[in-house]
């Protein structure tokens, strides 16, 4: 067993770079404190699941260095192995094998045997509600059965860390809100110490203790969701234009709204004008009013506190849904790395 004072997951400084001179990670570091949920935030594309490989041993740095469990993945690959669980994105269940059967063979492969391995199958099969499909091939269940038996196959051999790569990715918003009940689980019963890999903003926020945010291979900010969330001051306001503005009004339309009282930090995401305000309800009326004198067409105006989405815009530089959608671009040209 590592020593639990030590970090649980610990990345410094690593680097990896692809074929074509694609970056995915440059210089991330990240650092996951035992028996917490650990949440890697960041679109498509963002290196999350090459920092993932390099964790489980699954792919080598060019440079840096990392330990799980207490154990470097460079000079013990084997230790960090027999110490995680790894759930990646594709299932790795056998289609053509029972629910019961992928659970056997896979506390088979990390030396559970017996009577051990029959009580701790039945206890993941009743955990995850698939002891009625247990003896059914996996080939024939729903996706989010599929999905749990993931999670299921990777605490066989009772890990100490967890990683969960995208865990939710095309689930439905039922099987998701399930999954994320029993990630919360895991964590809260037995102490596992989670890391999370999501694009999902509302995800991390529901699920992570402590979040990192990753954008173009690098960690821009961490810390706990409500943490960051409330560095930001005041009100997110955000406006949807009837129709998007070029660029000369965008830089006439900044100016007025700049110049508001209380009002700062002007975006512009197509028809969508977003700000950050003092008091997002007072700022409204006066908002509405320069965008009437502007000569601009409103569709509608919303106020919210403030989201991972606002800290994204505020550390990345830009919107969230901008970064998934250039990344993946980028990503097809260069061949899809992640």
């Amino acid at each position: 067993m590592s020593n639990t004072s030590a970090p649980a997951v610990e990345a410094r400084r690593l680097v990896k770079t692809y074929p074509g001179g694609v970056t995915a990670l440059n210089g991330l570091e990240i650092t996951v404190e035992p028996g917490t949920v650990f949440g890697l935030l960041g679109p498509n594309g963002a290196g999350k699941s090459t920092a993932v490989k390099i964790l489980t041993t699954l792919a080598r740095p060019d440079s840096g260095s990392a330990t799980v469990a207490g154990h470097d993945v460079l000079r013990h690959p084997d230790r960090v192995r027999r110490a995680i669980g790894v759930v990646a994105q594709n299932s790795g269940a056998d289609p053509v094998a029972t629910g019961r059967d992928n659970l056997r063979l896979q506390g088979r492969l990390y030396g559970v045997r017996g009577a051990a391995l029959d009580r701790r199958v039945d206890e993941l099969l009743e955990r995850f509600a698939l002891s009625e499909a247990a003896r059914r091939p996996v080939k024939g269940y729903s996706g989010g059965m599929r999905r749990r038996l993931d999670v299921a196959l990777g605490l066989v051999h009772r890990p100490e860390v967890l990683f969960l790569d995208e865990p939710t990715t095309g689930l439905d918003p039922e099987a998701r809100t399930a999954m994320w009940d029993e990630i919360g689980r895991l964590a809260g019963e037995e102490g596992l110490t989670i890391l999370l890999t999501t694009h999902y903003l509302e995800e991390a926020d529901r699920l992570a203790e402590r979040v990192a945010i990753v954008d173009r291979g690098r960690i821009v900010v961490t810390g706990t969701p409500d943490s960051l969330k409330g560095e930001l001051r005041g009100d997110a306001v955000h406006v949807e234009l009837r129709t998007a503005l070029g660029e000369s009004g965008r830089v006439l339309l900044e100016g007025a709204l700049g110049g508001l009282p209380g009002v700062h930090e002007v975006v512009f995401d197509g028809p969508r004008v977003s700000v950050r305000a003092e008091d997002g309800a007072a700022a409204v009326p006066a908002l509405l009013g320069a965008l009437e004198r502007a000569g601009v067409a409103v569709a509608t105006a919303t106020v919210a506190r403030p989201s991972l989405d606002d800290v994204y815009l505020r550390y990345a530089g830009r919107r969230y849904a901008e970064a998934e959608s250039g990344t993946a671009d980028a990503l097809v040209l260069a061949g899809g790395a992640r």
